[in-house]
């Protein structure tokens, strides 16, 4: 299967544009890990990094939630893959970790991520707070923060797979 991915439009309001270039980046992902294994997903960049396809789908996983949920509409929601004992626990991998998993959790993640922003205006503040500063973020902020932090994590999806079988591209 092919995931599709769609460029976000040319001429848009803001809104539908930052959407569009989140859901692109979102798409860019998926594509990265089209057509391999398991074991291929599992496997990591350069040694001694843990870093691999699958743990950073693990990783957008917590990402969605924590900024959607905890952060935006302060739902309590804890992590998915990490914990305090284990704060890199989503690239932590063992065989019992599988694609179907990992992937049908990240796109559930973006559905509650998405069914949540449609409920907030782009300069309406978060309920969840900063844990730094104690102040509270815009839904632009935080869209611009998630292409952002997907944008950066594309750029090690793309070698990462460059180095599993060479393919590389957008």
């Amino acid at each position: 299967m092919t995931t599709p991915r769609t460029g976000p439009a040319l001429n848009a309001d803001e809104r539908t544009m930052l959407e569009g270039w989140l859901d692109y980046h979102r798409q860019t992902l998926a594509q990265k890990c089209e057509g391999l294994t398991d074991a291929q997903l599992r496997t990591a960049s350069v040694p001694p990094s843990e870093l691999s396809l699958m743990g950073l789908v693990r990783h957008m996983a917590d990402v969605e939630r924590s900024w959607f949920r905890r952060v935006l509409v302060g739902d309590g929601a804890g992590p998915i893959h990490y914990s305090d004992a284990d704060p890199d626990g989503e690239f932590h991998l063992t065989d019992a970790d599988t694609w179907a998993q990992a992937h049908a959790t990240w796109q559930a993640e973006i559905e509650v991520a998405r069914r949540y922003a449609a409920d907030f205006a782009l300069d309406d503040f978060s309920r969840g707070r900063s844990r730094f500063t104690d102040e509270p973020f815009t839904l632009r902020w935080i869209y611009t923060h998630m292409i952002e932090e997907y944008a950066r994590h594309n750029g090690h999806a793309d070698l990462i797979r460059e180095r599993i079988d060479g393919a590389t591209g957008d």
